[in-house]
């Protein structure tokens, strides 16, 4: 870490700023310089837990770390500062600020601290080398994507019964009585009662039932990629320059 210049906290502006034990206090949002020396003296922070309250932070013993800034101070003490109303400090306000950090104030010191180190007794060239700076923010627009449920398909299957008639084709044996003429001698014992039984036979149907796998089915999900356009109002600053200078 390096101690601070006054063009490294002007290009600082609106980095993070951190007490000695880690904690976030503000960002840097103005840049007090001593009105003789030019160096830069105090650190206005922009906090949003002291509300309007302009509070102010020494220079001196604070560091400079890749994108934050880090002061040797607590952030509760800094919370504590006395307020600064105006946009210049006074002798009496600057000692009030150098007792509360514990810092040795003297009068020698600038009698004035204005943001970028601007007073009215400046000359012209000193003053054409100081900065104001203003940010200009706006809106963008982040569009995500998330999964919802927007329907089901269910496939359900279920047994109907119907009558379904098979033609078959079956054999029944029939009885056809021939009579024949014989002449020729029997013996006269063969002259008697006599019987002729004859089985008749036919064909009767047998039905039997077996279980066929006929067909699958199967589900399967193809995604379509559907442009949706979204529409949102965002804000954007805008800058307009009045010059009071022009003719």
């Amino acid at each position: 870490m390096q101690t601070m210049s006054l063009d490294q906290l002007e290009r600082m502006q609106g980095a993070d700023v951190y007490s000695e034990d880690g904690e976030k206090i503000g960002s840097v949002e103005e840049v007090y310089v001593d009105e003789q020396t030019r160096r830069p003296e105090w650190i206005g922070l922009g906090t949003g837990f002291f509300g309007t309250k302009r509070v102010l932070v020494p220079v001196e013993g604070a560091s400079l770390s890749e994108d934050q800034v880090t002061v040797p101070y607590a952030k509760d003490q800094v919370k504590d500062a006395p307020d600064v109303d105006a946009e210049e400090i006074d002798q009496a306000t600057e000692g009030a600020l150098y007792a509360h950090y514990g810092l040795g104030y003297s009068e020698a010191r600038s009698d004035t601290g204005l943001p970028e180190g601007r007073s009215g007794s400046e000359d012209l060239a000193d003053t054409m080398k100081d900065r104001a700076t203003m940010t200009r923010s706006e809106e963008e627009l982040q569009v995500g994507k998330r999964q919802q449920e927007m329907g089901r398909l269910r496939v359900h299957k279920w047994v109907e019964t119907e009558q379904v008639d098979v033609p078959v084709e079956v054999r029944r044996e029939k009885a056809r009585v021939t009579k024949e003429p014989v002449d020729e001698t029997v013996a006269s014992g063969d002259i008697g009662e006599e019987s002729l039984d004859v089985t008749l036979r036919e064909e009767r149907p047998v039905v039997q039932k077996e279980t066929v796998a006929k067909e699958k089915i199967r589900v399967d999900k193809d995604v379509d990629v559907e442009q949706e356009t979204v529409s949102e109002e965002l804000r954007k600053e805008r800058v307009d320059v009045d010059d009071s200078t022009r003719p």
